[in-house]
Formats: C-alpha cells, sequence, structure tokens
C-alpha cells in the first residue's frame, strides 16, 4: 500500500466558530492505481489532498489515526523531513496554473529549480530533463519554452508545464486538484491521456480530484465520494457506477450528461445547497437534498458495506442488508 489515511479529521478556526471541514475520511492507494476523489465544490476534497503535503493553514487544526506513506508516518514527520517530500517522493498538480507559477522566473528557471532542490545535479543536466519532460508532456520547441515566462502562454500549456514540474523528480505519488476545469473539452482529453500514460510509465500512484463523474469514468480504479466534508461512499469504479448505493452518488451520475444518448428534457440537478460545515448536527448531512429521506434519517449512520470493498453511508444500505 503506497497511502493509507485513517480518520483524517480537519478543523478551521474562524471568526463565527469551528469549522469542520473534514470528518473522519479513510481511504488508501495503491502503487500504480488512481483513486478519484468526487464531490461538489465546498465538499473538503482539496484541503483533504493540501493536509497530505501539510500545506493547511495555520488556523486549521488536523487529527488522525493514521497517515502513512510507503515506509513514513506522515502525522509525526518533523517538517525539516517533510519538506524534502514535496514535489519529490509526493508531488501536487494544482488546479489553477497560473497561480501555481511564479509570474517573476521563466520556466525553465522554475522547473529546473525542482530538480534542483531535491537531487544532486548540474543546473545543465536539469535543463535537460526540463526539456525531456516538456516534450513528454507535449510541448514542442521545450529550448524556446524553458525561456518564457508564464504569462506568455496559454492556458492548456501553462496546466502541462505544472504537470511537468510535477513530475521532474518522478515521485511515487501524484496528486491532481482538479487539472482539467478551465480547460476545453480537447485539451481535457489530452492531458488525462498524458496523465494515465505517464502513470504507466512511471509507476505511479495518482489521487484525481474532480467534480466531474464524466471524466472520472475515463481514469479511475477506485472512487471516494465526498460530500459535507466526510465520505458518503467509495469503493471500485466499476461497483459505483453500476449499482451506485447512496442518494447523492446517483445524483451525481443523473447529472452527467450522456452524448451517446441524446435527450430532450434538462438533466437532473440537485435541489438545495451543502449544510454549514459550522454546527453538525448528529443526523445525515444530506438528509435536507434528499428525495427518499425519512424520519430515520435524522440518525447518523456509519459506512456501510454495500458490496466487496464497497461501502455507503446511508441509512437505506443496512435497512436493505438486514432484510
Amino acid at each position: 500500500m503506497l497511502l493509507n489515511v485513517k480518520g483524517l479529521s480537519i478543523n478551521l478556526a474562524t471568526q463565527r466558530g469551528t469549522l469542520s471541514a473534514v470528518q473522519d475520511v479513510s481511504f488508501h492507494v495503491d502503487k500504480g492505481e488512481t483513486l478519484c476523489i468526487v464531490g461538489e465544490s465546498g465538499c473538503g476534497k482539496s484541503i483533504t489532498a493540501l493536509s497530505l503535503l501539510r500545506l493547511l493553514p495555520a488556523s486549521a487544526r488536523l487529527t488522525a489515526e493514521t497517515i502513512s506513506f510507503n515506509d513514513l508516518d506522515l502525522l509525526t514527520l518533523p517538517e525539516a523531513d517533510i519538506r524534502p517530500l514535496r514535489g519529490n517522493r509526493l508531488s501536487m498538480i494544482f488546479q489553477d496554473p497560473m497561480s501555481a507559477l511564479n509570474p517573476l522566473h521563466t520556466v525553465g528557471r522554475q522547473l529546473t529549480d525542482v530538480l534542483l532542490a531535491h537531487q544532486h545535479v548540474t543546473r545543465a543536466k536539469a535543463a535537460e530533463r526540463a526539456c525531456e519532460l516538456l516534450l513528454k508532456v507535449g510541448i514542442p520547441n521545450p529550448e524556446e519554452r524553458l525561456q518564457q515566462y508564464p504569462h506568455e502562454l496559454s492556458g492548456g500549456l501553462r496546466q502541462r508545464i505544472v504537470i511537468a514540474m510535477a513530475l521532474m523528480c518522478e515521485p511515487e505519488l501524484i496528486i491532481a486538484d482538479e487539472p482539467t476545469t478551465a480547460l476545453d473539452v480537447t485539451i481535457q482529453a489530452d492531458l488525462l491521456r498524458l496523465l494515465k500514460e505517464l502513470q504507466q510509465a512511471l509507476g505511479m500512484g495518482m489521487i484525481f480530484i474532480t467534480h466531474d463523474l464524466g471524466l472520472v469514468s475515463r481514469i479511475a480504479d477506485r472512487i471516494v465520494v465526498m460530500y459535507a466534508g466526510e465520505v458518503v461512499e467509495a469503493g471500485p469504479a466499476s461497483a459505483i457506477f453500476e449499482h451506485p448505493a447512496h442518494p447523492y452518488t446517483r445524483a451525481l451520475l443523473g447529472a452527467v450528461p450522456d452524448p451517446s444518448h441524446p435527450r430532450m428534457e434538462p438533466l437532473e440537478s440537485i435541489p438545495g445547497t451543502v449544510p454549514s460545515l459550522l454546527s453538525r448536527d448528529k443526523t445525515c448531512h444530506f438528509r435536507g437534498r434528499c428525495p427518499m429521506a425519512q424520519d430515520i434519517c435524522n440518525n447518523r449512520i456509519s459506512l456501510q458495506t454495500v458490496g466487496a470493498d464497497h461501502q455507503a453511508r446511508c441509512i437505506r444500505v443496512g435497512a436493505e442488508d438486514s432484510q
């Protein structure tokens, strides 16, 4: 097992009180596997990923039973030992390449600095590696691109450069935080194909964060569905797509357009909004938006077994299993 997370919770101190951003989240990633974390904006996906790199804001308080990465306990590892991991063995592709890249430095400077920070190589060797990766991510004329600044490049090129930067040290695990959100569908498809090819070539584990289940269907081995800061369903991608057990998962799938089946009626939508994370009550967090909600949903429930390695946090799962 490459990464193992158990019982992760993150609380944020705000002026209005303590915000429970993530509550009792568990998942794991094996070598060469793609885990997709899915959910609406604000459900806790990105902050969960940032916690693995210890990049949380100062107001955040993290607790967990276990956060282990290969042979390391990330929960207790000192900051001085965490820093050499970032960008080296554990790397991240951030959502917005324009904010991830420094506008004051050339692309070449930013790429080579990653390798120079973690490995004993010359700047010439680092530049050679940068050119090699730019070609690998589909950027022609790499020597010319290394001399350019981020603002001189298109959004698609900037995103490819951020991917190349994350791969400079050939990490064991890469976290991709909605890397295709601002791109058109053609570039999205190219980048997804690129990530899968690079993952297979390097044997990396990957955590892919998105709200788009259409993308997930192309790349996921396993899926974790998050809602209001907690896991509501988790399991193999095939099981979740064929037999979704939680009403929220079904609603997300119902909102995905299918080009092979044109439809006259509007796509499904999920009424209401995500509840406030400032005051967690002891009820199902999705009950206010769930079309199947009943009085019994006023009780909290743990993840219930649906099938092999497939779980869902819904009272109906337990009720069906007991019948």
